[in-house]
């Protein structure tokens, strides 16, 4: 059975139609039900707000699920230093993957990295409910290897004008779950929030997409949301 789009508030011209995935999971591919965690990959252009969302969901879900997280730079551990310099979750919980290439190489082609930093990861730390792992900054083409995650997300936002979603690319076509992020800046950059929703859903169709600013919503509700129904689905699959 195929999810319903997310719900839509009604909203005048420029506003953000404040859009919130149904509980449910993408129709086209099953759960991974083994021991292993669930694995939820974030991609999208630099800038868009990748740390910041993993950091919003560490803070919304750290607490209630046994949670890591992989990151990738290509030359720096930045992102990893981030989630550290915010507390988020404790050091042991974070693995920094130096790529040294195209981010896509390292999630998509030659996933060896960041799969050895998974494994290290279940291996130090136990069992675990939940592993995210962040691409670096690349472009609408990134996609994750179904190898590598199970699902995944992609993080666009409004700086880059209201065309992104129009756009297209694997990226945005094919994510379980796109982003639209920073649409508190809509106003100062001039774009129609009610336009990348239109063309947003002419290029996913059925798959969800969600709104957000991480500026006012610093626990990224409804991604958070997004992800719990993914884990109490494959919990509840794993234990049929």
């Amino acid at each position: 059975m195929h999810p319903e789009l997310p719900h839509q508030h009604e909203h005048g011209p420029g506003e953000a139609p404040h859009t919130h995935p149904e509980p449910g999971v993408d129709p086209h591919e099953p759960l991974h039900t083994g021991a292993r965690a669930l694995r939820v990959g974030i991609g999208g252009p630099v800038g868009s707000g990748k740390t910041a969302l993993v950091a919003a969901l560490c803070r919304a879900l750290g607490e209630e699920l046994r949670l890591a997280v992989v990151t990738n730079d290509i030359y720096t551990t930045e992102d990893a230093d981030f989630l550290l310099r915010n507390g988020v979750l404790p050091a042991e919980r974070i693995r920094a993957v130096e790529t040294g290439c195209c981010p896509h190489t390292a999630i998509r082609d030659d996933i060896s990295a960041n799969l050895d930093a998974v494994e290290d990861l279940e291996a130090a730390l136990g069992p675990l409910d939940l592993v995210l792992v962040e691409s670096g900054g690349d472009n609408l083409t990134a996609t994750f290897s179904k190898g590598l995650i199970d699902r995944q997300i992609f993080v666009v936002d409004v700086a880059g004008g209201d065309k992104v979603p129009r756009k297209g690319g694997p990226g945005v076509t094919t994510a379980d779950l796109l982003v639209i992020n920073k649409t508190d800046l809509a106003p100062l950059v001039g774009a129609d929030l009610s336009v990348m929703d239109r063309d947003a859903r002419a290029r996913r169709h059925d798959l969800p997409t969600v709104f957000l600013s991480l500026a006012e919503d610093r626990r990224a509700t409804p991604v958070a949301d997004w992800i719990r129904a993914l884990v109490a689905t494959r919990t509840a699959v794993a234990g049929a």
